[in-house]
């Protein structure tokens, strides 16, 4: 019963920690001009963290947390790459010009102080 309820505990303070880490994210790009379109949206890919728009240029970002932004850029492997980009595809059909939206893929990566680094374009989507 106490190793379920710290499995539980760890659980909720890894949820919060990335909630967090995701407002900081958003904040970090509001700072920067852009407009938070969605938070945590899901596609038949699964969950983008952050879409942003600035310019006509729509933003998937990618939120990682970790002690380093090295640590954290690590979090970031080649599956979820695929599903982040099987759900933007997704979005962006939603769009008045459709898969023709100019798009870039970013990652936002946040250290143990709550700094964050925003790295554009951070991979390639084809």
């Amino acid at each position: 019963m106490a190793a379920r309820n710290a499995r539980v505990a760890m659980g909720q303070m890894a949820f919060h920690a990335g909630c967090a880490a995701e407002e900081s994210a958003a904040a970090a790009y509001e700072r920067r001009g852009f407009a938070i379109l969605e938070k945590r949206w899901r596609g038949q890919g699964g969950e983008i963290d952050l879409i942003a728009r600035k310019d006509g240029v729509v933003v998937f970002i990618e939120v990682k947390k970790s002690k380093s932004f090295a640590a954290a850029a690590s979090y970031i492997v080649a599956s979820q790459i695929k599903r982040i980009t099987v759900s933007a595809e997704q979005y962006l059909s939603t769009q008045p010009a459709g898969l023709l939206t100019e798009a870039r893929f970013d990652a936002a990566l946040v250290d143990s102080v709550g700094s964050v680094q925003i790295i554009p374009n951070a991979f390639d989507a084809s």
